[in-house]
């Protein structure tokens, strides 16, 4: 049982800082190029968009959806056995650890929402997504401040998780490499919260 738990972990913490990092910083890429101009963003979403459904299904599902759903399960299952230690981690460790899991409570309703409304309903539908469909969409103030919210939710438990992973897999091992880790990750948090806040601005300018 060890084992399996051993291995288990491994490939929850390498599900979610590859596969759903890669995919969350593809996110914001993606993004960020209406900063430069909303016909730079929609050619971006053209591109993916031209990419045939027979290669970009088995992606979706292989690369996202599959370890999203392990990542998601397995994620629910350690928070439930997880427990708070105050008295024995330093204070901003714990609520670090308290945000992990209160982001990962929260992205669960959110990404269902997200994927379902764009991705099935919108995109699924056969409407094209652009910059004047996301304009129109974020009128509402609600949807703008609950699509931000997700953002700096998703960035957070990614950039937190890339500590965790190095832990988890025994690349920081000590408590300073930890902290340099950590501190870093937190700096990497802050800078894509900040690009994510410039690139919503956008919509409501």
């Amino acid at each position: 049982m060890y084992n399996v738990t051993f291995y288990l972990r491994r490939l929850h913490s390498l599900a979610g800082l590859v596969c759903l990092g890669g995919f969350l910083l593809e996110h914001i890429l993606t993004n960020a190029r209406v900063l430069i101009s909303p016909e730079s963003f929609n050619s971006a979403v053209d591109l993916l968009a031209s990419i045939p459904w027979y290669i970009m299904l088995p992606l979706e599902i292989g690369l996202v959806a599959t370890p999203f759903l392990f990542h998601t399960i397995y994620g629910i299952y350690i928070a439930w056995q997880a427990k708070n230690n105050p008295q024995h981690y330093p204070y901003i460790n714990n609520i670090q650890f308290f945000l992990q899991r209160m982001t990962a409570w929260f992205l669960v309703v959110f990404l269902a929402w997200h994927v379902f409304y764009l991705r099935i309903l919108v995109k699924g539908g056969g409407t094209h997504i652009s910059f004047q469909l996301l304009q129109s969409y974020f009128e509402n103030p609600v949807y703008w401040v609950l699509y931000l919210l997700g953002m700096w939710a998703a960035i957070f438990h990614f950039c937190n998780g890339i500590t965790t992973f190095c832990m988890t897999w025994g690349i920081a091992k000590g408590p300073r490499i930890q902290k340099v880790i950590n501190a870093g990750a937190m700096g990497l948090c802050a800078f894509l919260c900040l690009v994510s806040l410039a690139f919503m601005a956008v919509y409501i300018m």
